[in-house]
């Protein structure tokens, strides 16, 4: 456990479940939650204090007041529109950047020095919208990118392939979205090629089934929000500890393989650093041209919202 304090704005299903993981990980010794729904943050804090003496030892507090975010050494961002059924990602763009123009400014005068960690979807326009307004490095200021994505893909390959899923090496990068890019030439299990195991058939159905999942959950339940919360406690661990772990957040990239000015997600070196470094992982010619298609829509769709 850290001493750190964290932050969670939004107590949604994905803010509140965030901050239950956080919670049952130990991931720090302060967990507060802002919402401008009052009687639904304070529930959230009741509900979560009232579990407190079945887990790592911690406190909760929760306030519609930005206030409650001050001191916090992580702000997680899960506040914005809802994902309807039928409805993508990109979809939810508009409403949630406008929200962030009179958020942003407001939790970096309370927390100037906190990593910010955007888990609100879209999540790379988010992320990039952000950096706009606020100013903030992209060390500092980056989004949950395709962690949950890369987690999916892992557990479909070990299950077919029959391993524990702590020694599938995949990611998928790019757009959180209908765009993400497994990255099938450098993913191995045990040092052996996932091209060398699965057909090509069923790895292009394990894309397509990592793709649909968010949909998929959302169609059954109304919303997502085990997973989303779990790999992003993962996130937060990692910069409170200092971790160096390699994840696929998204963050601003400039001359990546040729890409630039657009968030998106890449193998990175997460740390007390926040996003400390991106790995330029060797890509096939197809997956590189997927890349850049996923960039070019992420990019599109935040010059329409004129950032």
């Amino acid at each position: 456990m850290t001493s750190a304090k964290i932050a969670i704005v939004g107590a949604g299903a994905v803010g509140s479940t965030l901050a239950y993981a956080c919670l049952v990980r130990g991931v720090a010794t302060t967990v507060a939650l802002h919402d401008v729904d009052g009687p639904k943050v304070r529930a959230e804090e009741l509900d979560l204090r009232q579990g407190l003496q079945f887990l790592p030892t911690a406190h909760v507090e929760a306030s519609t007041d930005v206030a409650v975010c001050a001191g916090a050494s992580v702000v997680a961002v899960t506040a914005g529109a809802k994902q309807q059924p039928g409805q993508s990602r990109l979809d939810l763009a508009a409403s949630t950047t406008g929200m962030l123009r009179s958020l942003m400014p407001a939790l970096v005068e309370v927390a100037p020095d906190a990593t910010f960690v955007m888990v609100t979807n879209p999540v790379d326009v988010v992320t990039y919208a952000a950096q706009r307004i606020t100013g903030l490095g992209t060390e500092q200021l980056f989004g949950s990118g395709t962690v949950l994505d890369s987690a999916r893909l892992r557990g479909l390959l070990a299950a077919r392939c029959g391993v524990a899923v702590q020694n599938v090496h995949a990611y998928v990068v790019g757009e959180h979205g209908d765009s993400e890019i497994p990255l099938w030439s450098s993913a191995t299990i045990g040092g052996v090629p996932i091209a060398d195991l699965v057909p090509a058939a069923e790895r292009d159905a394990m894309a397509a089934e990592v793709v649909g999942a968010a949909y998929e959950i959302i169609r059954g339940k109304g919303a997502t929000n085990y997973a989303i919360g779990v790999s992003a406690s993962r996130i937060i661990e990692a910069v409170l500890r200092d971790e160096k772990r390699v994840l696929p957040v998204s963050t601003l990239l400039e001359d990546f393989h040729g890409i630039g000015d657009v968030c998106l997600s890449v193998p990175t070196v997460v740390g007390a650093g926040g996003a400390e470094r991106r790995l330029e992982v060797p890509m096939s010619a197809d997956e590189l041209d997927g890349l850049r298609r996923s960039a070019d829509g992420i990019r599109a769709t935040a010059r329409g919202l004129g950032f």
